[in-house]
């Protein structure tokens, strides 16, 4: 009874239209804690290789021969 509370109040502050997208998001969030817990990295937080970084006063000097 409660869950039909529950899923009657979202429908009326969110409306039809807003509330598959939310469970989506929902969902995507439950599935990424998961993964968090358990150690799996996702793919879009793989490290990329990092770049020679250059300080300032390397960058005003002229290239050397």
């Amino acid at each position: 009874m409660e869950i039909i509370l529950i899923l009657g109040l979202a429908l009326l502050f969110f409306g039809p239209t807003r509330l598959p997208a939310l469970g989506q998001s929902l969902g995507s969030a439950v599935r990424s804690f998961k993964r968090g817990i358990n150690g799996q990295e996702d793919d879009t937080t793989k490290q990329l290789p990092q770049a020679t970084a250059t300080t300032p006063s390397q960058q005003n000097q002229p290239p050397q021969a």
